[in-house]
């Protein structure tokens, strides 16, 4: 197999103005660095090579070569040179001509060893000369296995590393393409292929450089038979002339016969290509499971999420005898389209029973549901009961009289602190371990949604929407409390809705965003990381008529989930903030969200 090469990129200096260019190539750059660190660490071995020098006359390779002769003959000189070459990659084929040469050898050797054994049956000191011989043979086995495994590791290495230079080449090809055409499409689907382009034609430069020394070769072959090649198409040609005008008529209706026949074969050949290849993006686009796997799937996981929300609801009586229970919970919820993107890149066109290991996999790591026990030292006042005596000045008796006393004491307040965290199926995906392929197939089907928009019914927030802006009346941010709700608010418009997302950095789903702004408004309040269920248990429910900017609206049903499954901050006028898909305005008085409707809830404190 003969040693790959690593290939490194030279960009103009204006595609390195481009930041983007000037990052993708410095990383290929290393990455080849790397690469042929790792080539120059193979092992090598010796060959010699055997030069003849001529004693006198011209020198090696110059084209006036001296007049031979015996004499000069007999002058000559013979050089030897070592010249180091890559040993290659340790392989089973690299040892057969050693095998089959030594085979005979062994064989008789053993035959010999086998009479030795036969005749010495018994005797001590023929076994301790074949305990010996064992221990030696295993022992050469060993280090030879250690010696070849010692040298493959190398060349795995090596190839591993011209692999991730091959691949950060490609990235600054790409990076290079955008630079070359801005205004190229970008969306996933585009990008999914304009890269795929990329990997075939940069595949193809490296295997055409590889054989560059053999197509050299044919050129130079090739350009000593112009002449003549070009003598006999004269002489062709001239015929052809003359069968021409001898012929008019009839060469004028095989043209036109061949022009028809060429247009048609055209059309239908342009019609397959372009069946063929609207059938690959259809296909690369699609969810390949029927319907009724995707949808029962579907119901599976949500039949996992309903048990997880039961075992949080019985919380207080499967774990009795505490003094507060503080819940820190995130949504229980997903995107069913990211579900089954995720598993059309793992196994295609799967079936309901075939994934669901692989569903129990997916939801231990995406939900974390922990209980902490947590002891508080605390005092109250105790009021107690005394007795005092005293002895009466008139009668001289002694009389004991009860009376009441408070004091601190110190006791134990026992907290159960309930955790929920939803990692989301999407960050779930992104980090676990898929190719580069993969996840842009991933990606390309949840762009697309697998071309099947209507296959989970009305789930809102797994179909990206329309970004609304609003401008707040100014009389109503006069109310410090909402004004500074607002500006903390505004602080992630335009972030994406992600599944149990509660911060900035893993951007939200609607309760974990309201939860974000009410903790860090600066209106004191803390409420901790609650589900839109759970924001209604720190509210006061109010009418809607009584509803006033920085009062929160909740809404139920959106998807499949008892109680309030989807909340956001209503900011007057019909309006309200919230973490749609993306975080946005919107409209309360529309269709859907009237249809959803719940009630409205006043933050206490």
């Amino acid at each position: 197999m003969a040693e790959r090469k690593v290939t490194r990129l030279r960009f103009t200096k204006n595609e390195l103005t481009d930041e983007k260019v000037r990052r993708a190539a410095a990383k290929a750059e290393c990455a080849a660095d790397r690469a042929e660190k790792a080539q120059s660490k193979l092992p090598k071995k010796t060959k010699l090579r055997i030069i003849r020098e001529a004693a006198g006359g011209a020198s090696p390779g110059s084209k006036l070569q001296p007049k031979k002769s015996a004499d000069t003959a007999v002058r000559s000189k013979l050089r030897v040179e070592r010249v180091e070459v890559s040993a290659g990659r340790p392989g089973f084929v690299k040892q057969t001509g050693k095998n089959v040469a030594h085979a005979s050898a062994v064989r008789a050797l053993n035959a010999v060893r086998d009479s030795v054994d036969a005749e010495d049956d018994g005797n001590a000191g023929a076994e301790a000369v074949r305990t010996g011989r064992t221990t030696a043979n295993a022992t050469g086995a060993t280090v030879s296995n250690v010696r070849y495994y010692g040298k493959l590791k190398s060349h795995k290495k090596a190839e591993r590393l011209i692999e991730k230079s091959d691949k950060a080449n490609v990235e600054a090809l790409y990076q290079q393409s955008l630079h070359a055409d801005p205004d190229a499409p970008s969306n996933p689907l585009s990008r999914w292929r304009q890269n795929q382009t990329i990997k075939k034609e940069y595949a193809a430069a490296k295997r055409a450089g590889n054989a560059a020394s053999s197509g050299a070769s044919a050129a130079s072959g090739a350009a000593k038979k112009t002449s003549a090649a070009a003598k006999e198409t004269k002489s062709l040609t001239e015929k052809a002339m003359e069968f021409v005008k001898e012929h008019p008529k009839g060469i004028l209706i095989v043209l036109c016969l061949g022009f028809l026949v060429t247009f048609i074969s055209s059309a239908f050949s342009s019609c397959s290509v372009l069946m063929g290849g609207g059938g690959q993006v259809v296909l690369g686009t699609s969810y390949t499971a029927e319907e009724a796997d995707l949808t029962g799937v579907e119901s599976d996981y949500t039949a996992l999420e309903t048990a997880l929300r039961n075992q949080i609801d019985s919380i207080e009586s499967t774990h009795p005898g505490y003094d507060e229970y503080r819940y820190n919970l995130a949504e229980i919820g997903h995107n069913p389209y990211e579900l089954a993107s995720y598993l059309t890149v793992l196994f295609e066109d799967y079936t309901r029973a075939e994934v669901q290991s692989t569903l129990q996999d997916i939801f231990s790591s995406q939900y974390t549901l922990t209980l902490t026990e947590e002891i508080e030292v605390r005092t109250r006042t105790e009021t107690r009961t005394g007795t005092t005596s005293y002895t009466d000045p008139e009668t001289g008796e002694t009389v004991e009289e009860e009376y009441e006393y408070e004091v601190e004491v110190e006791y134990n307040y026992y907290i159960l602190n309930v955790t929920l965290t939803n990692k989301g199926i999407g960050a779930l995906v992104r980090s676990s371990g898929l190719t580069d392929d993969q996840l842009q197939r991933y990606e390309v089907l949840l762009e697309t949604r697998g071309n099947r928009d209507d296959l989970f019914g009305d789930v809102s927030f797994a179909i990206p929407g329309e970004y609304t802006d609003y401008d707040i009346p100014g009389e109503a941010l006069t109310d410090t409390r909402f004004a500074n709700m607002i500006r903390e608010a505004e602080k992630y418009l335009g972030y994406p809705y992600v599944w149990g997302g509660s911060s900035p950095s893993t951007s939200f789903d609607c309760s974990g965003f309201v939860s974000w702004v009410i903790n860090n408004c600066g209106n004191g309040w803390s409420v901790g990381r609650l589900t839109a269920n759970g924001l209604m248990g720190v509210c006061d429910i109010i009418p809607a008529s009584a509803a006033q900017p920085g009062d929160l609206i909740f809404f139920q049903g959106t998807y499949n989930t008892s109680g309030a499954s989807h909340v956001g901050i209503y900011v007057g006028n019909g309006m309200m903030i919230h973490c749609g898909n993306p975080i946005s305005y919107a409209s309360i008085e529309s269709s859907y969200w009237q249809q959803h409707f719940y009630c409205y809830g006043r933050i206490r404190g």
